[in-house]
């Protein structure tokens, strides 16, 4: 049980804020993978304590056209589905544990709500990226200051289908940490290509995400 009884009672009554459904999609497997198993317990234990979740489980082996069809291409993940808006989907990479766990329920919580809380003009300039981003944001259980970052990828994504937010467990996948000479989280990796180090506010994610495309079309 990862989940102590007073903790569930604490995110039990953070989910009544929920107002559409969420549904928690996990790509595991059995096998060559150390936190499939925990990752798929936590969630479990989550997807009880709301009416307004549900969690789909998928074996990452068998079960290749769905993970295809979600765009997962490791495990564990974990993809989370608003109802109202099946586009704007965000993916964790790795179990959300530890100070993830709360991104997990911002999340959650985002995607149900559709209460952004981001400004005006960070809302514009986001509807008018017309080409595909990917943000890979790198974590640790341990970093206080990830789930901002992490938040703010999946904000924007849920904003525009056109951007795919990730979270990277850095532990759990130092190859790519190793790629995208990760030395210091949380660092959000744009395109694959350019970064941004520690969690900058969302007009500096724009930004950046802004320069990359210009820099792109220009090479």
């Amino acid at each position: 049980m990862f989940l102590k009884e007073e903790d569930k009672k604490i995110v039990r009554q953070q989910l009544t804020a929920m107002i559409g459904r969420v549904r928690i999609v996990n790509f595991t497997q059995t096998l060559e993978c150390q936190y499939c198993q925990d990752t798929r317990q936590l969630l479990e234990e989550l997807a009880t304590l709301s009416e307004q979740l549900s969690l789909e489980v998928y074996n990452f082996q068998t079960d290749r056209q769905v993970a295809e069809q979600y765009g997962v291409t490791q495990i564990p993940a974990t993809v989370l589905v608003p109802e109202n808006n099946p586009h704007g989907r965000v993916k964790f990479y790795g179990i959300p544990a530890g100070y993830e766990f709360n991104s997990l329920l911002d999340s959650i919580l985002d995607l149900s709500t559709g209460q952004l809380n981001l400004p005006a003009e960070i809302e514009k300039g986001l509807a008018s990226i017309k080409k595909p981003v990917q943000l890979q944001v790198f974590v640790t259980p341990t970093c206080p200051y990830c789930p901002a970052a992490v938040r703010t990828a999946h904000k924007f994504a849920i904003l525009n289908p056109l951007i795919q937010a990730e979270m990277v467990e850095a532990i759990e996948f130092p190859h790519l940490a190793q790629r995208y000479s990760v030395r210091g989280v949380p660092r959000t990796i744009i395109n694959e290509k350019w970064s941004l180090e520690g969690a900058v506010p969302p007009a500096a994610v724009l930004a950046k995400i802004r320069e990359a495309l210009a820099e792109n079309q220009a090479g």
